[in-house]
């Protein structure tokens, strides 16, 4: 049964889009992930299609895929920047999505094009408030 907005968990210290997808400052770069909304609606995760290191993408292009046994998902970037790094463990583990959203599911490291496009994504607040 999904949760309600009141359950979910969505940390004050993330920024978050309308695609649900959040990101976490470290340093000069962002951590990506799914937002404990989009893992609760999409159910059990059984793979993730993630990009290559070294891979650029402007903000709002389709940068992977998550499937889940009720249905295939677009994520979109919520940044411009160039992928640091990826979860190479999503791929023999695609549950951890569902497990650790925020810590030990996060999907691709980022550095962005410009930080204050960072900042200019949705507070928690805002975001629950768009759910």
């Amino acid at each position: 049964m999904a949760k309600t907005v009141a359950e979910l968990n969505l940390p004050a210290s993330l920024k978050y889009t309308d695609e649900h997808i959040w990101a976490r400052v470290e340093g000069d770069e962002i951590v990506v992930g799914v937002s404990d909304y989009a893992q609760d609606q999409l159910g059990e995760v059984v793979y993730v299609d993630l990009p290559s290191e070294g891979d650029s993408f402007g903000a709002g292009d389709e940068f992977g895929e998550v499937e889940s046994i009720k249905s295939v998902n677009k994520l979109f970037m919520p940044v411009a920047g160039e992928v640091t790094a990826v979860n190479g463990e999503l791929a023999d583990t695609p549950t951890l999505l569902n497990a650790s959203c925020y810590e030990k599911g996060w999907l691709i490291k980022v550095k962005p094009e410009d930080m204050a496009a960072v900042d200019a994504l949705m507070s928690a607040d805002a975001y629950k408030a768009t759910l």
